[in-house]
């Protein structure tokens, strides 16, 4: 029975429920509260439906009941795992977390409901980055990992990442049939949770990360580099300051503000390198220590932002978008002669494509998210535009912020040993060779989720013709899926080239872990010679702001 229909006293009786066997006294005094007060609303909103786990695990805001993250949700996520690992890999399960409120109280919870069932369980010594629970995997022999994160999230969120024993996050049919041995879960008091029993991993593990995180280094290259780093106030910074000293780069220059763990996340709106005014703080700081590089790590370390020199940009430095971002890492593993398939996701812009088809390696496309980037055979290297990138895929086979700063930190000191160069003189190298790839994004964040629904059926019942005057020359709903994808949320569109654009896309689809609609844009301009350079980048500029437009309207957002 749904929160819509039932009465207030049936509801009032199913939340007493749920306290009855609610294990911790935080969340237990917030609903007793709320009961007390006779809020229905508020408590309504905490009993209308489950956090559903899926591909991307459980995430969501804190607090009492079923539609919240908490102790007892986790335990029965644990528990749900548990029943699927006893069936189908029973063995060693690795479990991390960030330094989110509650995250190190909702993995000692896993790890003792793991135990009870008589897995085992090794829990990681402190806060860490979710690249060392992916790597220890691999490196332990597990048959499976969680990692208690909500990323990039804000305070409020918490998370419950899952991974199999190839290192790769959960994909279908793994994640409903965990679901379902969640959902046949019975009382809480039925699930054994031992006080101990499971195994605290040394530092052992974490030494062993930082040794393997510069295998994508080219040994004896150069390391005079300097570089700003932020780890947003996250659980990104001792072991990146370790894995830069090993390779033998310079220790990057700390942004005070932002240096130590916090999660309240007090300097940002969001604790996202994307979000706007997020890195302001890292490029005060660059302007006052004049690096060649800034660098910047999400909360739980699994993504990378980088931002350069740029006297055009208001205070001289600017945010390189993911997609550059690929395509520098893409070229410096090509250059370096890294064999393989270089894959990307459909919303990430088609240059790495180009890059790859150019030195004749394979490429692949895939939905978004590295549960499925990570799982394309024979992967050389893979990224999302979304500022994730996995360059190692023997160490981590997930999208790694640590390793990605080493090889951007390194391909700045190699260019800089080469007369001064900089990642914008290569960025402009890339673009001469394989013509001008230009992405934006419309983003719209939304409080009632119904929105993001609305604009995608408008725009299937009234898809566009033509978007910021070029033809829509093919549209491609994915919720069909085909040979290469899997059936998805989205919608694709392929426009026909016109004046100095020779083509250009748009891929529309909800976001999976935010109340976002996401719209990625691409348009391509050929360029001639490095003179025509500026004229291409206008021509693109004006191109994508005209798509972003007409997007916005077809959409109604």
């Amino acid at each position: 029975m749904s929160g819509a229909e039932e009465t207030p006293e049936e509801l009032f009786a199913r939340a007493r429920g749920w306290l009855a066997e609610d294990p911790d006294p935080e969340t237990r005094a917030e609903l007793a509260a709320l009961l007390d007060a006779g809020d229905v609303a508020a408590v309504a909103d905490r009993f209308a439906g489950t956090l559903e786990f899926g591909t991307a695990g459980l995430r969501g805001e804190m607090g009492a009941g079923p539609r919240r993250m908490n102790r007892a949700v986790v335990i029965r996520a644990a528990a749900g795992l548990a029943g699927y690992l006893k069936r189908t890999a029973p063995g060693l399960v690795v479990v991390g977390y960030d330094a989110r409120h509650r995250s190190a109280d909702f993995a000692r919870d896993t790890a003792a409901v793991l135990t009870g069932a008589g897995l085992r369980a090794a829990l990681l010594p402190r806060p860490l980055p979710t690249p060392v629970v992916a790597f220890a995997i691999r490196h332990l022999g597990a048959v499976a990992g969680v990692v208690v994160t909500a990323s990039h999230n804000p305070p409020r969120d918490n998370g419950y990442k899952v991974y199999l024993g190839d290192g790769s996050q959960i994909v279908p049919p793994a994640d409903a049939d965990i679901a379902a041995e969640i959902a046949a879960v019975g009382p809480l008091a039925g699930v054994d949770r031992p006080a101990t029993g499971w195994e605290v991993l040394g530092e052992e593990v974490v030494d062993a990360y930082v040794a393997r995180s510069g295998a994508a280094l080219a040994p004896g290259g150069p390391r005079e580099v300097s570089v700003v780093y932020t780890p947003m106030h996250g659980v990104g910074r001792a072991t990146l300051v370790d894995a830069f000293a090993r390779a033998g780069f310079p220790a990057p220059v700390d942004v005070p503000e932002q240096a130590e763990p916090d999660p309240d996340f007090p300097t940002v709106a969001f604790p996202n390198p994307e979000e706007p005014g997020a890195m302001d703080l890292a490029f005060a700081r660059a302007r006052a220590v004049g690096p060649d590089l800034v660098l910047a790590n999400d909360p739980d370390a699994d993504r990378c932002a980088a931002g350069v020199p740029d006297a055009a940009a208001e205070g001289g430095w600017r945010m390189l978008r993911g997609d550059e971002v690929g395509a520098l890492l893409a070229t410096r593993l090509v250059r370096r002669g890294v064999r393989g398939t270089f894959a990307a996701s459909i919303v990430s812009a088609s240059l790495v494509g180009r890059i790859a088809a150019a030195a004749g390696l394979p490429y692949r496309e895939t939905l978004t998210g590295f549960k499925w980037l990570g799982r394309v055979p024979g992967l050389a290297f893979g990224y999302e535009e979304a500022l994730g990138y996995c360059v190692d895929p023997a160490g981590v086979r997930d999208k790694d912020g640590i390793t990605a700063a080493l090889l951007l930190a390194e391909l700045a000191a190699e260019l800089r040993a080469a007369g001064g160069r900089t990642l914008t003189d290569l960025l402009d190298d890339i673009a001469w060779e394989h013509g001008l790839h230009a992405t934006d994004q419309l983003s719209v964040r939304v409080a009632d989720l119904g929105l993001i629904a609305d604009a995608m059926t408008r725009l299937r019942e009234a898809p566009p013709t033509a978007l910021g005057g070029l033809p829509v020359a093919g549209a491609e709903d994915l919720r069909a899926g085909s040979a290469e994808l899997p059936p998805t949320d989205g919608l694709r569109y392929t426009l026909a080239g016109s004046g100095e654009v020779a083509s250009a896309r748009v891929v529309v689809r909800p976001s999976g872990t935010e109340p976002k609609l996401k719209c990625y844009l691409e348009v391509v301009v050929p360029v001639s010679d490095r003179a025509a350079l500026p004229a291409a980048r206008a021509a693109a500029t004006e191109a994508l702001a005209a798509i972003r437009r007409d997007l916005a309207a077809a959409a109604g957002v």
